[in-house]
C-alpha cells in the first residue's frame, strides 16, 4: 500500500538494471585503482569503533566465495586483483598497523551466520533465530517511519479541528503534493537501493558517498518541475472541477510546504546513505528528535498565542521546518559521529554518471508511482463525494498509513536479511526467514485489525469532531480491519521479492491489482451502485486480497538453491567484466606508451 502521505517505498529497479549495476560497478572499480585520478583512500581511523558497530560491513559473495581466504576473519585489508598473482585477502592488520596504510575491511555478521551448523539444523529452531534478528532490524525501521510520519499526522490532526473543509483541503493538498513530488523523489531515490548497498560490501566503501552526491544532483534538478507545479495548483485544481474553496486553501499549504520539498529530497538520500551502512537507528535518532518539536510548533503556529498564531498556513510551516531540521541533523550527524569509510570528498565526479541513476531512478518512479498513484485516484473519487467523503478519506488514509509502517519496516528488514543470506550462499534459512517474515506480518495485521474495531465508535474524533464525518468513519472501519490483514501480508511479499530482484514483477502485481482489479471495481460500486465511499473500500480491499495472495504463493514457492545460485552468477559476471576492463585499458595505456 502507499498513502497519501509519503512514505518510503523499498527500492525499484527491473531486471536489466543488473546489466546497468555491473557496467557500473566495474566502471567505478578501474576508475578508483587504475584511473588518471589519484586514488581516494577512506579516512579509517574510526576503523576500530566501525568493527563493533551495528552498521560495520558484511561480505559480499565476491569475496567470500571467489577469493581465498581464512574461513573466519574479522578486520583484513583488501589486495586489488590486479596486484597479485592469485586473488586473495589478506588479513595481517593488528591492534597497531596504520589504518591508512591498510584500510580495513570491518565485518560484523548474527551469531548465528558464524555458526557453520546453525544452517542444517531444525526449520523450528531457525524459525525463532529469524524471529528475533528481523525483529531487531525492523524495530529502528518502525522506529524511522512511525517518528517522520508523525509530522504529517500532526499536521492533519492540528488542522483537522479547525473545519471539515480545512480538512478536505489538506487532504487534497497532500494528495497532489504526493503525485507531482513525493511520490517521484522517492522513485528516483529507490535507485539508491540498489546501489549504495553494493558499493558498501566493495573494496571501495567510498562509493556510497560517490553515489549519494549524485544522486543529489538528479533530484535537485528534478526539483525544478515541481515548484512550477505547486505554485500554480490552484488553477490546475479548479481545472479538475474540486471545489474552489478547497481547492483554493489546498494551493496555500503546496505554496508553504514547498519550503521543505528540498530538504524532503535530501532526506530520501540521507536516510539510504546511513542504512546502506547497516546504521539503521540513526534516522531514528534524529526524526526522535524533531518530532516533538514538529508537534509544538504545530500547536505554537496554529492554535497557540495569537503573536505566534497563524492558523491554517501554521501547519505546513510547521512541516517544512522539520523537514529542514532533519536534513541539518543528519549533516551534523554525518560530520560528527559517523565514521568517514562511507563518504567521498566533493568532486567534479559527482556529475558524472547521472544518467544511470536517471535510468534507474525511473524505473523506481514506475514501480512505487503505480501504486501510490493508485491511492491519489481514490483520493480524487472521494473528493466528488463532497467534503465530508474528503474528510473521512483522509482519516481513513492517515490511520491504515500509520498502522502500515509496522509491517513495512518488517518487510525492509526481510529484504535486507534475505539479500545478506542469499549473498552468503544460505538458500535454506532464506526460505525459513521468507516464512517467517510473512507469520510475522499475519501476527501484526490481527493486533492493529482489533484495535480499529475496539475503537472505531471513538477514532475520528482524533481528527475531526464533525458528527457526519465521525460516523461514516465508524462504518467503514470494519472494511478497514480486513484491509488491515492483506495489506501487511502484501507488503512483506514485497520484500521478499525486492530481495530476489523481481521487482518488475511486484510492479505488474501492483498494475493489475490497483488498475485492472481494485479501482473499477471501487469506482463502480461507488458511482453506477450509489455504495459512495463504501464502494471505493471495497475495491481497495479486493485489490489488497489479490495483491497479498498470488505475492505469498509465489514466495512460499521460491526455488531458494536456484536464487542462490543466480546471485553466484551475477556476481562472477559482474567480476569478470571488471577484470576485462581492466586489460583493456592496460592494453590501451601500454599502445598509448
Amino acid at each position: 500500500m502507499s498513502s497519501t502521505y509519503a512514505h518510503y517505498q523499498g527500492p525499484s529497479s527491473l531486471p536489466a538494471d543488473y546489466a546497468i549495476v555491473s557496467r557500473i560497478n566495474s566502471h567505478e572499480q578501474n576508475d578508483l585503482h587504475g584511473s588518471d585520478d589519484e586514488q581516494y583512500i577512506p579516512d579509517g581511523a574510526e576503523g576500530s569503533e566501525n568493527t563493533n558497530h551495528r552498521g560495520a560491513r558484511r561480505e559480499s559473495i565476491t569475496k567470500s566465495r571467489y577469493h581465498h581466504r581464512p574461513l573466519n576473519p574479522t578486520i583484513g585489508s583488501y589486495i586489488p586483483q590486479e596486484q597479485t598473482a592469485t586473488p586473495s585477502l589478506s588479513f595481517n592488520a593488528s591492534e597497531t598497523t596504520p589504518l591508512l596504510n591498510n584500510p580495513p575491511i570491518p565485518r560484523i555478521e548474527e551469531a548465528v551466520d558464524q555458526d557453520p551448523a546453525a544452517d542444517d539444523g531444525s526449520k523450528i529452531v531457525m524459525f525463532w533465530e529469524e524471529v528475533w534478528i528481523l525483529s531487531k532490524y525492523a524495530l529502528p525501521v518502525f522506529g524511522t517511519h512511525v517518528l517522520e510520519y508523525s509530522l504529517v499526522v500532526v499536521s492533519v490532526i492540528s488542522i483537522g479541528h479547525i473545519s471539515t473543509t480545512a480538512l478536505a483541503a489538506i487532504s487534497l493538498g497532500s494528495m497532489t503534493a504526493s503525485v507531482s513530488g513525493f511520490s517521484i523523489l522517492q522513485g528516483f531515490a529507490s535507485a539508491l537501493d540498489t546501489m549504495l548497498p553494493s558499493a558498501w560490501t566493495s573494496p571501495q566503501p567510498h562509493l556510497v558517498g560517490l553515489w549519494s552526491q549524485r544522486m543529489t544532483v538528479v533530484m535537485f534538478a528534478s526539483l525544478i518541475p515541481m515548484f512550477l507545479i505547486w505554485f500554480n495548483a490552484e488553477s490546475l485544481l479548479l481545472f479538475l472541477k474540486q471545489d474552489p474553496e478547497v481547492a483554493h486553501l489546498a494551493s496555500i499549504y503546496l505554496r508553504w510546504v514547498s519550503l521543505g520539498l528540498p530538504a524532503y529530497a535530501f532526506n530520501c538520500i540521507s536516510r539510504r546513505y546511513f542504512q546502506s551502512q547497516g546504521l539503521f537507528a540513526v534516522p531514528t535518532r534524529i526524526v526522535f528528535v524533531v518530532a516533538p518539536i514538529n508537534a509544538l510548533l504545530n500547536w505554537l503556529l496554529v492554535w497557540g498565542p495569537k503573536p505566534m498564531r497563524l492558523g491554517f498556513i501554521g501547519a505546513p510551516i510547521a512541516t517544512a521546518i522539520s523537514f529542514n531540521l532533519i536534513s541539518l541533523m543528519s549533516i551534523i550527524y554525518g560530520i560528527v559521529f559517523t565514521p568517514k569509510t562511507a563518504w567521498y570528498p566533493l568532486s567534479r565526479r559527482m556529475f558524472t554518471s547521472l544518467g544511470v541513476l536517471v535510468q534507474l531512478g525511473l524505473s523506481g518512479v514506475g514501480q512505487t508511482a503505480s501504486e501510490w498513484w493508485a491511492w491519489e485516484l481514490v483520493a480524487l473519487a472521494a473528493s466528488l463525494l463532497g467534503p465530508v467523503a474528503l474528510a473521512t478519506q483522509s482519516v481513513l488514509l492517515v490511520s491504515c498509513s500509520t498502522t502500515f509502517q509496522a509491517p513495512f519496516a518488517l518487510s525492509v528488514a526481510t529484504a535486507v536479511r534475505i539479500g545478506n543470506l542469499l549473498g552468503e550462499g544460505k538458500g535454506k534459512r532464506a526460505g525459513v526467514t521468507s516464512s517467517t517474515a510473512i507469520l510475522l506480518a499475519l501476527l501484526i495485521a490481527c493486533f492493529t485489525s482489533t484495535l480499529f474495531l475496539v475503537f472505531r465508535r471513538q477514532w475520528a474524533y482524533m481528527f475531526n469532531d464533525d458528527p457526519d464525518v465521525v460516523d461514516l468513519v465508524a462504518s467503514i472501519i470494519p472494511l478497514l480491519s480486513l484491509f488491515q490483514v492483506f495489506d501487511g501480508t502484501s507488503a512483506v511479499a514485497s520484500g521478499i521479492l525486492r530481495a530476489r530482484g523481481k521487482q518488475f514483477l511486484g510492479a505488474l502485481l501492483n498494475l493489475s491489482a490497483y488498475y485492472i482489479f481494485g479501482i473499477p471495481l471501487g469506482v463502480y460500486l461507488a458511482f453506477s451502485h450509489h455504495m459512495k465511499l463504501h464502494g471505493l473500500w471495497i475495491g481497495l480491499t479486493f485489490s489488497l486480497i489479490y495483491s497479498a495472495l498470488i505475492g505469498t504463493w509465489i514466495c512460499l514457492r521460491t526455488d531458494w538453491d536456484k536464487e542462490v545460485h543466480k546471485v553466484a552468477e551475477r556476481l562472477k559476471e559482474e567480476d569478470k567484466a571488471r577484470r576485462q576492463e581492466n586489460r583493456d585499458r592496460e592494453e590501451a595505456g601500454l599502445a598509448a606508451w
